[in-house]
């Protein structure tokens, strides 16, 4: 189980991504949340096991019209009481 912080770049705001997020993480059966910034980048926790959250990755992409250029990751302490995925 590894829990990490992402920040996403590109066209991430205004097309669905917190929602997409949402549903790919509560179907991988993953915890966190996702948040918009102000400087149009969208910020993840993310906690599940490794291969739950590489899935993640690979699917948060695919939206219609997500366009992600680059993304920040690093792996942080576990929220052992965070028991679900929420939009933020």
């Amino acid at each position: 189980m590894i829990r990490q912080a992402m920040t996403f770049y590109g066209d991430v705001q205004g097309v669905g991504f917190r929602y997409t997020a949402y549903h790919i993480a509560n179907s991988l059966g993953l915890t966190g949340y996702v948040h918009n910034e102000w400087d149009g980048s969208v910020t993840a926790q993310v906690q599940g096991e490794r291969e739950e959250i590489d899935l993640f990755l690979a699917q948060i992409g695919r939206g219609r019209y997500i366009n992600i250029e680059r993304i920040e990751q690093k792996n942080i302490p576990l929220d052992e009481d965070e028991r679900t995925f929420r939009i933020e």
